[in-house]
């Protein structure tokens, strides 16, 4: 499994050296005032895509650590409620608890008699 991983990010390194080498163009972008940015198109492709992803991460990360605090917080309620709802049983009556009377031994009866 550890190869296909492998296998599949140097794919995706390979198809993006492919289109970086292929489109390696200036573009215009024009900003306020008048100024005028010309950005290689990769480089602006990389921006913009980052743009979308962290958002998206810190959204996610942010979702993922308040779930982990909402389970932490109900595991320790539910270890504080099974202490309080299972009754330990102190050593004392364990040792002052009644003992079974031993059962009755049958004595064997000599024959002929009685």
């Amino acid at each position: 499994m550890q190869f296909l991983k492998i296998l599949f990010w140097c794919l995706l390194a390979f198809v993006a050296a492919v289109f970086t080498l292929g489109n390696w163009t200036t573009v215009q972008i024009k900003l306020w005032g008048g100024l005028v940015a010309e950005v290689n198109l990769p480089l602006l492709l990389f921006v913009t895509f980052l743009i979308g992803l962290v958002p998206t991460m810190i959204y996610y990360n942010a979702i993922r650590w308040r779930l982990r605090n909402r389970l932490a917080t109900s595991e320790r309620t539910l270890a504080d409620l099974r202490g309080v709802l299972l009754p330990t049983v102190p050593a004392t009556l364990e040792q002052e608890a009644p003992a079974v009377p031993p059962a009755a031994i049958p004595t064997a009866v000599p024959p002929g008699g009685a």
